[in-house]
């Protein structure tokens, strides 16, 4: 295992979301506040896109070009070449403080996501599922910063984060899409940092992206702490496994809220880091819709 390694000084607000494309070989990742999507090629091409209103993730689609996108208050069809957005799914209308937060897709081919209370006062944010059909399903609620879905090996359990509790929980996930037994996975402290973004390896363990943590933490199935991986960046947002072998491990990080003391400190807070995790990722699963 390396030391991380810089690779785009984006100096994004909140750097979020990052997906692994196998057909573009590319990374593709957002900069919630900033309204930006942003394109890294593994030759070291780069690329944004302005966006309307805060984005904060993208996945792939299995049989249709393009992608659907988490947008403030809404899901959308998103093609890059021609641009054009399509809203498929207005959200939480009603919670005008609310937005969508952090997505997974699972190999049935259906999107996770979560929204938060933008202010991050109270527990308001809910988890919902979208199926093929863009029927929307909420599943949980009670968050006050809903992140980081992911699930096991098997696709029986579902991870998902309250990031403001500092907790991440897993549920078992029902053959109908329904998830149960909600039950905590792992717990962290202040001085640990709150789990943000997570990703799943071939082993089954948890890569844990720690706000606010300086680090990446990997967990085992268990919840115990496997190992710790630093990063010069407080704000360490979430993690994707890419490369034809899945063994490049890429993260992003954010700026927003730091001092200009504070980023004396850590200047490239706000960049897309590289890390060498030592183990490799599972694939990318794409929206069946």
């Amino acid at each position: 295992m390396s030391d991380a390694k810089l690779i785009w000084d984006a100096k994004a607000k909140i750097g979020e979301g990052p997906l692994w494309s196998q057909r573009e070989q590319a990374i593709y990742w957002t900069d919630i506040k900033g309204q930006l999507l942003h394109r890294y090629g593994l030759d070291g091409s780069q690329q944004s896109w302005t966006m309307p209103d805060y984005i904060g993730w993208v996945v792939e689609r299995r049989e249709k070009p393009g992608f659907v996108a988490g947008f403030r208050k809404a899901i959308a069809e998103l093609t890059l070449s021609p641009f054009s957005i399509t809203e498929a799914e207005k959200i939480e209308q009603a919670l005008p403080d609310n937005r969508l937060n952090d997505a997974k897709v699972d190999r049935l081919g259906r999107i996770w996501f979560g929204t938060m209370d933008d202010g991050e006062r109270g527990p308001v944010g809910r988890f919902y599922r979208l199926d093929p059909d863009f029927s929307r399903h909420e599943v949980d609620q009670g968050y006050i910063c809903s992140n980081g879905p992911t699930f096991s090996l098997d696709g029986r359990i579902l991870y998902h984060t309250d990031s403001e509790a500092y907790e991440i929980y897993q549920f078992d996930v029902e053959s109908d899409g329904r998830i149960t037994n909600k039950r905590v996975f792992a717990s962290f402290t202040r001085a640990e940092g709150s789990p943000d973004g997570m990703t799943t390896d071939a082993e089954g363990c948890l890569w844990v992206c720690l706000w606010q943590g300086w680090s990446i933490v990997r967990l085992r199935p268990d919840g115990s702490k496997d190992r710790t991986i630093p990063l010069p960046v407080s704000q360490v947002t979430s993690c994707t496994f890419a490369g034809d072998k899945l063994d490049r491990l890429f993260v992003t990080s954010a700026r927003i809220g730091l001092t200009a003391e504070q980023l004396e400190k850590e200047p490239l807070a706000g960049a897309l880091f590289e890390i060498d995790p030592g183990v490799t990722g599972l694939p990318t699963q794409q929206f069946a819709g």
